[in-house]
């Protein structure tokens, strides 16, 4: 068992009773350098600092403690509350949860909301700790208000820049700096523009406040417009993603496996319904596989993992998926096979044809397992003369079907 204790920039005075007995009494106290510098000599007490870099080397750390652990002897520090963007989650995925107890102290996101005195359901939180500030994108609307947690003092920079070039320059940005210690800052910037250009030294350790101001960059119900993605023909247009997605049906924590992804648009729609979702995109072309990267970071999405492969050899070893999308190569020998037999019950496939092929193909497997098959034609308005039209896509014959 390790107890992790949450812990303040007000130092060791800000740590609670309860808490300050179980640092003291304990044999090992794990943290970063500047935490451990924070509490008063205990004799005997073994300190160790945090392996770099961590999530590889602490496995064999917390191996060399488990005599200690089972004790109860072994307390981790950790920087306000350790379950928000905190060690304790990392803790609990490698221990299990029956292996870690944790006492927290006041988080940085309430400082925040108190600093700024903003009702906790009028904002989002995102975390670009360790992460790319792209994942602030999602969150962008007009009026909207953002608290982002740091990694460093470059962060709230990064944050401006990334403002900035979406349309959200004039947005208000506020670095709180060393929130709940004795040196608590606060930055106030009129608009993104001015943070980007400042010389002025910002905290290492601080939260970005914003106030949105800016355009409509695209709702979170599927069917963003077809320009918003980077593409060379191969994407899965705005009705027909639409339609898949409807399908797919994205429930919070639930992954998908995008194969034959092409611009990668069904996939990076998946993540942006909830930001607990999240995709693996197969792609043979390399190129393809380098724009689906941009996509989703311009999107909001950084994070949908990426497979440079082909299918079905690609989808070997992946996480098990809770949906599958095949937009492309489903006549492949064995990609269909190899997807069924991925999915867990309650599982949902969606495969997508505009060949003939592919069409004889999903019409057996649809009387062989059921499903839904039907075929979607859209057709759009376009100029005939001086008089306007219709114009026809492809005809799209789509295959649905839930484990």
């Amino acid at each position: 068992m390790i107890t992790v204790v949450g812990i303040g920039a007000d130092g060791w005075d800000g740590i609670c009773e309860a808490g300050r007995t179980l640092v003291e009494s304990a044999r090992v106290v794990l943290g970063g350098p500047r935490h451990l510098d924070l509490l008063p000599d205990v004799p005997g007490q073994r300190r160790e600092p945090w392996p770099s870099p961590m999530r590889d080397r602490l496995p064999a750390l917390l191996a060399s403690l488990a005599e200690e652990a089972a004790a109860g002897h072994v307390v981790a520090l950790a920087s306000g509350d350790p379950l928000v963007s905190g060690i304790a989650t990392t803790l609990i995925d490698l221990l299990g949860t029956d292996e870690v107890t944790v006492v927290p102290a006041i988080s940085s996101v309430a400082l925040a909301r108190a600093a700024m005195r903003w009702p906790a359901e009028s904002h989002a939180v995102v975390s670009v700790v360790g992460r790319d500030v792209a994942l602030v994108r999602r969150e962008l609307a007009p009026g909207r208000r953002i608290l982002v947690l740091s990694s460093d003092e470059q962060t709230p920079r990064d944050i401006a820049g990334l403002l900035v070039a979406e349309g959200y320059g004039d947005s208000e940005v506020t670095v709180l700096g060393d929130l709940g210690g004795p040196e608590q800052s606060s930055f106030r910037f009129e608009s993104a523009v001015i943070l980007t250009g400042t010389e002025l030294d910002l905290p290492r350790l601080n939260v970005v406040a914003i106030d949105c101001v800016g355009p409509a960059l695209g709702g979170w119900v599927a069917g963003l417009p077809d320009d918003a993605f980077e593409h060379d023909g191969q994407l899965t247009k705005r009705d027909l993603r639409a339609s898949a997605l409807a399908r797919l049906a994205p429930v919070p924590g639930e992954h998908l496996w995008d194969v034959g992804a092409g611009a990668g648009s069904v996939g990076i729609e998946w993540m942006r319904a909830h930001p607990s979702c999240m995709t693996t995109a197969v792609e043979a072309d390399a190129d393809r596989a380098t724009r689906i990267s941009r996509n989703a970071a311009r999107l909001g999405v950084p994070g949908l993992e990426i497979v440079h492969g082909r299918a079905p050899d690609a989808l070997a070893g992946l996480r098990t998926p809770d949906a599958i999308f095949v937009g492309g190569g489903a006549t492949r020998d064995g990609v269909i096979d190899a997807c069924l037999t991925a999915l867990r019950p309650g599982g949902r496939l969606v495969a997508h044809g505009v060949t003939l092929e592919t069409e004889m193909l999903l019409g057996r497997l649809y009387l062989q397992h059921g499903g839904e098959l039907t075929r979607v034609s859209v057709e759009t308005s376009a100029p005939v003369g001086t008089f306007t039209g219709w114009t026809p896509a492809r005809t799209v014959t789509q295959w649905a079907l839930t484990r």
